[in-house]
C-alpha cells in the first residue's frame, strides 16, 4: 500500500473502532524501521507529544499489559509496577508481544487486540484535544479523542511518564 492509497487499511482496530462507534481520522505515513513517533510525527507534521506510544509489557507473573504513552516520554517501569501492586514490569519480547497482541511491533494497536488486556494510560494523556494512535498496522494512525480510551478501553490512569 502507498502512503498515497486514498483507501485506509482494514485492521482489527479500525473495526473495533467502528463497532464501538468511535470517531477517528486515519493517516497513512511512510514507516521507518526503528523510527519510532519521531518519524510519525514528522511525517504527519504533529507534535510527537500527540503521538501516543503502544507498549506492551509484562509483570513478573509473565502477565501482559498495555501502557499508552507520549511519544516523547519514557515508562518509568518501576513506578508502573509501584501503581498497579505489582512486584516488576518490563516490556515484553516481540514475537510475546505480537502473540498476545495479534499486532507486529511497530504496528500495535490497543483496539483490536487478540486477548483483552488491561490498558494504562499516562494520565497527562487526557489534557491533549487529540491524540494519533497505531491503526494496527505499521505507517498507519487514527486521530482520537483520548477520552474515548477510557470509556472502551476502561483504560487505567497512571503517572509514569519520564521526558
Amino acid at each position: 500500500m502507498s502512503r498515497h492509497d486514498p483507501h485506509p487499511p482494514e485492521t482489527p482496530a479500525t473495526r473495533f473502532l467502528r463497532q464501538q462507534h468511535i470517531a477517528h481520522s486515519s493517516h497513512l505515513y511512510a514507516y521507518e524501521d526503528h523510527g519510532g513517533t519521531a518519524v510519525s510525527a514528522r511525517e504527519l507534521n504533529v507534535p510527537e507529544h500527540a503521538v501516543i506510544k503502544t507498549l506492551v509489557m509484562e509483570n513478573e507473573r509473565r502477565e501482559a499489559l498495555i501502557v499508552l504513552m507520549h511519544g516523547d516520554r519514557k515508562v518509568s517501569t518501576k513506578e508502573l509496577a509501584r501503581q498497579t501492586g505489582h512486584k516488576q514490569i518490563a516490556p515484553c519480547d516481540p514475537a510475546v508481544a505480537q502473540r498476545h497482541t495479534g499486532y507486529m511491533v511497530g504496528g500495535t494497536s490497543p483496539f483490536g487486540t487478540r486477548k483483552a488486556l488491561p490498558v494504562f494510560m499516562e494520565q497527562t494523556i487526557l489534557e491533549l484535544p487529540l491524540i494519533y494512535i497505531n491503526g494496527g498496522k505499521r505507517g498507519f494512525l487514527v486521530g482520537i479523542h483520548p477520552h474515548d480510551i477510557i470509556r472502551t478501553l476502561h483504560a487505567k490512569l497512571v503517572h509514569v511518564a519520564i521526558e
